[in-house]
């Protein structure tokens, strides 16, 4: 692992650094972007004319240290758009601090994207919501008592204080639904909510998150989320969910079945998401 620098101060020589060096090995700008989640990195084995930047390659980055997330930036074309991919994720349970998190988010907004689809895999809070489900998220609940936002180099600030009404862009949104439709494809709509990690919640956790109106919980996404609005860049989420959260099913719950899950959905993961990008083609 490298080193992890104070939040304030170094965040955007990382930004800048990170770009730099996507720019050196030939990245160039692009359009959109996206981050995949737990299991689902295959999804940059798509793109044509390919262009890979490990993180471990760019001086200061964090790593990603957990199965199912390959740690890399890749570039290239997806339906006829240029996308960035960003290869994995950091999460706070790997002992990153939040604005390191949200690194991959500030780098996508510098090479030029206008939009980001984020991708997770996510527990199941509704017994209708079977393992296998796609989930288009509609909002979020932040209970990971931790914003990326907190200790910003004040000289860096784009938007002291975002809103985060709209925090998952109605827009974006209709499409992921479109695609779905032309797809054929069965995609319900809840409420994310962002827990801290590693461990999985308790059978009574579990039933305060039902109570506040959370249909899926998960380890990551929200800081992600949270710097998107800061830098007024649309976003969209997705999640798989991969299992019944604690309390909903028998069996203790294992991370393999996370990556299992991905790719047993792998097709149809990419069709949708290849239906989201073709329609946000220029």
């Amino acid at each position: 692992m490298s080193s992890r620098p104070a939040a304030s101060g170094g965040v955007p020589a990382a930004v800048e650094a990170a770009r730099a060096r996507l720019e050196e090995a030939g990245a160039g700008r692009v359009d959109g972007a996206l981050v995949l989640g737990s299991g689902l990195s295959y999804l940059a084995d798509q793109l044509a004319g390919a262009v890979t930047v490990p993180y471990h390659d760019i001086p200061g980055f964090p790593r990603s240290t957990v199965a199912g997330h390959a740690g890399n930036f890749v570039v290239g074309d997806l339906e006829g758009v240029r996308v960035v991919m960003a290869q994995g994720r950091f999460h706070l349970y790997e002992g990153w601090l939040p604005a390191q998190i949200a690194l991959p988010v500030r780098v996508c907004h510098a090479m030029g994207a206008r939009w980001l689809l984020l991708t997770n895999a996510a527990g199941s809070l509704d017994a209708r919501n079977a393992p296998g489900t796609l989930l288009a998220i509609r909002d979020q609940v932040n209970l990971q008592f931790a914003n990326p936002l907190v200790g910003r180099d004040p000289a860096a600030i784009v938007n002291p204080f975002p809103d985060m009404s709209n925090a998952y862009d109605a827009s974006l949104l209709a499409r992921l639904h479109e695609a779905a439709l032309a797809e054929r494809i069965l995609l319900r709509e809840g409420v994310y909510g962002g827990v801290p990690g590693p461990s999985y919640e308790t059978r009574a956790e579990i039933r305060f998150l039902r109570r506040i109106g959370i249909d899926a919980v998960g380890m990551s996404t929200i800081g992600e989320v949270v710097t998107a609005a800061e830098l007024e860049l649309p976003a969209a989420g997705i999640s798989l969910l991969t299992n019944y959260a604690a309390g909903l099913a028998a069996e203790p719950l294992t991370h393999e079945e996370v990556t299992e899950m991905a790719e047993a959905k792998r097709p149809e993961i990419e069709r949708l998401v290849r239906g989201f990008v073709r329609s946000l083609r220029r």
